[in-house]
Order: C-alpha cells, then structure tokens, then sequence
C-alpha cells in the first residue's frame, strides 16, 4: 500500500523536488566525495518532515529501533547495505555481537532486535545477542509476539575483549544508545570493532553539534542545487540551562523564542506562506526524559511556567523512551518547527528513513491519529506504516510527472536522510574523543 500523500497533489515543494530529480547526477557524485573523505555512521533513522513548502529533518537517531517495522521487501537493501558496512570494517568478520537495550521485558523492543539479528545473520554473520544487564545472569528466552524466539545472553568481559560464554566477536553492534552513561564493560577493547562508537551515545552527544553540523551541510548542498538551505534546514538556537519549575533560565529562553519565531516569519513572508509558525523546545541531551513541547507564542511559555515541568514532560515524552522522573534543569534547544502536510488514514503522519552505512535501506510513516500537523508524533498511540521503499530507495523515474511517481518522492527522502548521516559523520569527527589533533 502507498499512503495517500496531501502534498503529491499541491504545493511549491514540487518545486525542490523537481530541482532534486533534475540534480540526480551531480547529487550522487556529492555523496560520493563525501563519503571519499568521511565515514558514514555505521546506521540511523530519520524523523523527516514534509511541510509542503519545506522538507527537513527533525531529529537523528545513531541508534536506530523499530527494524521490526521495514517490510519484508526492504530486507535485501538492508542486507546488502549490511554486507558493504562489515566488508569495509572488518572483512574478516565472523561472529556479530549485539548489545540491546535493558528492556528484557519490551517484546515491540525485542523484535526490532531479532529483525537486526537476522538481517546480519542474511549478511553471513554468526550473531548472538549479549546483555549488559545485571540481571541476565543466565541465557533467557523470551517469546515475541509473532511466535519468534529471542535469546538474550549474558555478556563476558575479559581483561582485553567483550564477548560471551564460547563466542568471541570481531564486532560489537550496540543497539544500546547509552542514555544511562557509557559503561565500564564496553571501554578499553582491543582488536574487536565497537559501533557505532561510545562518543555517540546520548550521554555525551548533543543535539545541538548535529543542528550544526547539518546547517553546514545544508549551506552546501544548497548552492551546489541552487536553492535557498532554509527549504532544507530547520534553524536552532541553544537555550542553555533551563529549569521550567523555578524560572530558572526563562529569560533567556524566552529571548530565543522570541528571536526564532521571528526569523521563521520572515521566511514565511518571503515565501508567501499563510501558516503560523512555530518552534519546539527539546533537551539538548536526548537522554533527558523532557520530551518535545511545541510552542507557537511567547504566552505559550508563560503559561507553561505556570505548570509545573513534570506535566509538560509528561505531554511530550518520547513513545520509545524508557519512564523516569524528568531531571529538574536540562540543557535545552529551541528548533524551527516544521509542520506536516502528509496523511494517512486522515491522521497526520511524518516519513522515518533508515539508513545504514551510507545507503537508504527503508523506512516507514510515523502515524499518530490524536496530535495536529504541528506536534510532535513520536509519543505512545503511534503507530506505523510502511513506506513504498520497495520499488526503489534510490532510483527515482526521470521524465515522469513529479508527485507522480513514488520513487521520486522517497528518492528526495532518502536524499534528505543522506544529508542527515553526513552531517552525523561531520558530528561525530568532531566529538571524538580520541581524534588526532593538529596544532
């Protein structure tokens, strides 16, 4: 099934996409050289947002969940994509092992697990799932949903490598984002291939160096497509600490609101865009359980003041997100909201691609029938539908009408979610911790 798009039909965004298909060929050679200088995350997904009159990403994860959600179809791209990743890290490779979250209860969680499983073990890979968690003392079985059988096994730490009980591994693939910090267990290994690396968990990245690193990226791309980068780019501004239940921070908060809206109804107007603007407020670090608040006035804020902070937590937590009392200040972020003009089943829906190395292997609509096109779809009621990846995730139908073709549409996806894991590899070179660096 292909979701009914509302801005296949309408809208200037046609535009850039045609500006997009048209552009194909020096894209493509784009990535490539990139990709010459850069290594790409090893995998991620996508929040995407197609406002009509704009298209860009709201949010990278490095550690993507929800592979249980791509399609039976889509499963050669990630295979395929999957065998190109090992080749290139560790052509030896034989035995795969995956570090999951501590959710040994999650059975949605675990069947994303045993979806990554398989699509290595496609790949030639003998894969074990090792857990971190204190309480795994012994393999433990746990029953999906769909009658499959995950093994979940306690991990052993040697003095020089991390492995389990008669299984030594060339690589460690986490699934583990490392909200809680990076543990002991998976520091200091030797010889064994850990991705992707520590420096990218949420314990220590910040959403704030990824905004920057793609406003960078999306400065480049436009003047190599002849575009203005706001079409592609979501503006920022970090906020600094914020504590919403003493006032702390408000001010200034406030200030960048205020200053942001600004700017976006500047752009607005360029553009002859009759939509109320609006921004989100977000934890710069994605392990604060602070959620997304959407804001459209100033007055928003005063009234949020008002509240306390735990209830706008709660209104805006993450579906995937593990429960816990929202910390009393965060680091926080005000970004450019981007509406949404896509549907399914007449709810709002947002498009979510995945990638791996540097390919798009898929990807699947985020749907979420009680919010409006301005808020945040990620939070628990969601549900999901397959994107039309399976026709083709790169290969888009030159000549054909645009908005026509299904290609065309999730080739600019993938295009946008590209964009996203270069501006990732960009972050991460520049937060490594063990980077060379030159005077």
């Amino acid at each position: 099934m292909v979701p009914h798009l509302v801005t296949a039909l309408n809208g200037p965004i046609n535009e850039l996409e045609q500006r997009i298909i048209d552009s194909m060929p020096a894209i493509e050679r784009w990535f490539r050289l990139e990709w010459m200088e850069h290594t790409p995350p090893f995998y991620g997904s996508i929040d995407v947002r197609n406002a009509g009159f704009k298209l860009a990403p709201v949010d990278t994860s490095l550690f993507p969940r929800s592979w249980n959600n791509l399609t039976q179809e889509m499963l050669p791209l990630a295979v395929q994509a999957a065998q190109a990743a090992i080749e290139k890290i560790c052509p030896e490779a034989r035995n795969l092992l995956v570090i999951p979250e501590n959710h040994s209860t999650n059975t949605f969680y675990l069947s994303n697990v045993a979806r990554l499983a398989r699509i290595f073990q496609m790949a030639g890979l003998n894969v074990r799932i090792g857990s971190i968690d204190p309480s795994i003392k012994a393999p433990k079985k746990v029953q999906l949903p769909d009658g499959e059988v995950v093994c979940l096994e306690p991990v052993v730490r040697s003095k020089r490598r991390l492995g389990l009980k008669h299984f030594d591994p060339c690589t460690i693939l986490l699934n583990n984002d490392l909200s809680a910090g990076s543990p002991g267990i998976l520091e200091e290994l030797h010889e064994q291939y850990l991705l992707p690396p520590l420096h990218a968990g949420w314990s220590v990245r910040r959403k704030s160096n990824h905004l920057h690193s793609y406003e960078e990226i999306s400065k480049r791309f436009g003047k190599l497509l002849g575009i203005d980068p706001w079409l592609i780019n979501p503006m920022y501004a970090r906020a600094g600490e914020v504590d919403m239940e003493s006032g702390q921070g408000m001010d200034v908060l406030t200030s960048h609101v205020d200053a942001l809206l600004t700017r976006v109804r500047r752009k607005y107007k360029e553009y002859g865009i009759n939509e109320k603007p609006f921004v989100v407020i977000k934890a710069d670090n994605g392990a604060d359980p602070m959620g997304v608040l959407t804001i459209r006035d100033t007055k928003d804020l005063e009234e949020l003041a008002k509240r306390p902070r735990a209830k706008g937590a709660a209104a805006g937590k993450r579906a995937d997100s593990e429960q816990g009392e929202p910390t009393r200040a965060a680091e926080v972020i005000v970004q450019e909201g981007v509406l949404t003009n896509e549907r399914v089943h007449d709810s709002f829906a947002e498009p979510v691609v995945y990638t791996m190395d540097r390919y798009v292997v898929g990807g699947f609509y985020r749907v979420h029938a009680g919010q409006s096109r301005d808020e945040n779809l990620n939070l628990p009621g969601s549900s999901f539908v397959p994107l039309a990846f399976s026709e083709s995730a790169h290969l888009p139908q030159p000549g054909a009408k645009v908005g026509a073709s299904a290609p065309n549409r999730f080739y600019m996806y993938g295009v946008i979610g590209r964009l996203a894991m270069v501006a990732a590899s960009y972050e991460l070179e520049a937060t490594d911790p063990d980077a060379e660096v030159y005077e």
